[in-house]
């Protein structure tokens, strides 16, 4: 262990142990070692901008990342002029309907196109072990909905056709439950599924608050299921995280007699939507829309994966899920290979994405689109609302190019992206006026996603934890916004998650296929990077031998034939 030495190595020694969970950090811990990820990252250079007031990109971190590394960078930057542009989030008054953000404003388009549409419902659910006091936790959800405006939100159109969202003083808001006490065995799981399912497929109406709900169900005395359901247009991944940490503390507190131990929120989500749209624009704005136009200009329109039916002429959205599991050695290999490259798993993930993705389509060009957190404040972080936006991702194969290269070619990618992700989906469409076709998503039509949690660290010491969160509720989606999703989670161990895809392109057996080609494909990628990418194996053995010699096995019996018209003869 070796102590801080200076003042900035002090200041941030205390933002990492704060964004780790740690109760120190030497000056030579490595930042991803300790369970330090891109997500974490970029809290810790929200809080070295407040902290130093400097403006440090994400490659900083991730060139530099150890605290005796990083505290030279920000002496460095302290002798600039600060490059932010970013004026500072003010609360604004409630005096009447407030404008949308920009994503917001493209959800509230595709609900008009499409209402009655459960595609945008964010949905979770908790199973809850032992004794539960039903009103206590319905008391700690109405709390949650009048702590965030957004929760009490609703969207109507002005009479000269303007979206607007009214925040409304209060929303009342009941838990229902349903006792399932009766049913056991197969019947209580049929049950189950069926209720988990219908609550997630149970769409909202934008003009009427609350855009939230919650729902019990009660499978024993000392087993039951929370399901909580909210609209994309108020909520994201983050803001799911922030609903489920404080209504277990607000729960905790109301079921022991206490009130909210929650300090006030200085700000909320419609401060934010008026902050963005006043500063996002001219000189700002042109200056990150001019990397993307460089980044995506002559970008594909279209990725032509085979499909197993023809494509129907306007996009649908019916989908399914598989579980995709990478093994222990794939993932250790994986993060050694981080390790060495100086890249996150991340980018060895969409890496191997985009190489499976050129395999299968035959094209060299290919761009995925991926979701990033987007709260790039320390003010934003405990907010209820929709922050997340989404990038598109472009990768350019060569004939010759090794997987080692292609990641070199994407860390620059991903932290040019990062450095550029304010500018919203919605204008980049805009603004990039790809070739529009109802059949496809803009951009791209392949997404891929990896939520990390805090990795437990390999050295320094952990503050004490709470109990553990009871395990998530499986819930099936029923729907695809993309032809295909590869949507990850990293805890720490495996790295293992879904793979969603549209049901009236691809069977299920086509989408196994393909994610077992991608578990192999990683697996030998990771293991030796430099190997061209289109000599990196997908098949295992039996598929070899499937495509080598039981579907090559042709001969046919021949019989001595003298003339031209004895074939035809014999047949007859």
């Amino acid at each position: 262990f070796v102590a801080p030495r200076n003042p900035t190595e002090m200041r941030l020694a205390a933002i990492w142990a704060e964004v780790l969970h740690l109760d120190s950090v030497s000056v030579t811990d490595d930042f991803f070692s300790l369970g330090g990820h891109s997500l974490l990252a970029t809290q810790v250079v929200s809080r070295v901008r407040k902290a130093f007031d400097v403006e440090l990109p994400l490659r900083a971190l991730i060139e530099a990342p150890t605290v005796g590394e990083l505290a030279v960078r920000v002496e460095a930057a302290r002798g600039e002029a600060p490059a932010n542009t970013r004026p500072p989030l003010v609360a604004v008054p409630r005096t009447g309907p407030l404008p949308l953000s920009f994503a917001q404003l493209r959800l509230w388009f595709l609900d008009r196109l499409e209402p009655n549409s459960a595609s945008y419902n964010i949905h979770s659910g908790k199973h809850l072990e032992g004794y539960l006091d039903a009103s206590a936790l319905e008391r700690a959800i109405q709390e949650l909905v009048q702590r965030h405006e957004a929760l009490r939100t609703s969207f109507h159109v002005q009479e000269d056709g303007t979206a607007v969202q009214v925040i409304h003083p209060r929303a009342e808001l009941s838990v229902p439950v349903t006792d399932l006490r009766h049913l056991t065995g197969a019947a209580l799981d049929t049950e189950l599924e069926r209720l988990i399912s219908a609550e997630a497929q149970k769409p909202f109406d934008l003009t009427q608050s609350p855009l939230f709900r919650a729902a019990l169900l009660r499978v024993t005395e000392q087993s039951h299921v929370l399901l909580v359901t909210v609209h994309h247009i108020v909520s994201d991944g983050w803001s799911n995280g922030i609903l489920l940490r404080e209504v277990g503390a607000l729960y905790e507190a109301f079921s022991q007699g206490r009130p909210s131990p929650l300090a006030p929120l200085e700000f909320q989500y419609a401060d934010y939507a008026l902050w963005q749209r006043g500063w996002l624009r001219d000189a700002a704005l042109e200056q990150q829309l001019s990397w993307w136009r460089n980044q995506l200009a002559g970008a594909p329109h279209a990725l032509e994966l085979p499909t197993d039916r023809p494509r129907p002429p306007v996009q649908t959205h019916v989908g399914a899920t598989l579980p995709v599991h990478l093994s222990t050695e794939v993932t250790e290999a994986l993060r050694a290979l981080c390790k060495r490259e100086g890249v996150t798993p991340f980018m060895v993930l969409l890496a191997a994405f985009q190489v499976l993705l050129a395999r299968y389509s035959g094209q060299d060009d290919i761009v995925v689109g991926s979701p990033i957190a987007n709260r790039q404040q320390t003010e934003l972080e405990g907010i209820v609302g929709f922050f997340a936006n989404t990038l598109a991702l472009r990768a350019r194969l060569t004939e010759k190019m090794t997987f080692r290269e292609l990641l070199a070619q994407l860390k620059e990618t991903t932290l040019g992206a990062y450095a550029h992700q304010d500018v919203p989906f919605e204008k980049l469409v805009d603004e990039l006026k790809p070739e529009r076709d109802l059949s496809r998503s803009p951009l791209f039509q392949v997404m891929l996603a990896l939520q990390n949690t805090p990795r437990q660290p390999r050295t320094g010491a952990r503050r004490e934890e709470p109990a553990p969160a009871p395990g998530p509720v499986e819930i099936t989606r029923g729907s695809a916004k993309f032809d295909l999703s590869l949507l990850l989670s990293d805890h720490g161990d495996d790295i293992s998650g879904l793979l969603e895809f549209n049901t009236d392109l691809f069977d299920p057996d086509t989408a196994r296929r393909l994610a077992s080609h991608l578990s192999r494909l990683l697996q030998s990628a990771v293991s030796d990077p430099s190997q061209s990418l289109w000599r990196l194996p997908l098949l295992d053995e039996q598929e070899r031998h499937q495509f080598l010699v039981s579907w090559n096995d042709t001969s046919r019996e021949s019989h001595a034939v003298t003339t031209m018209h004895g074939p035809f003869e014999a047949q007859v």
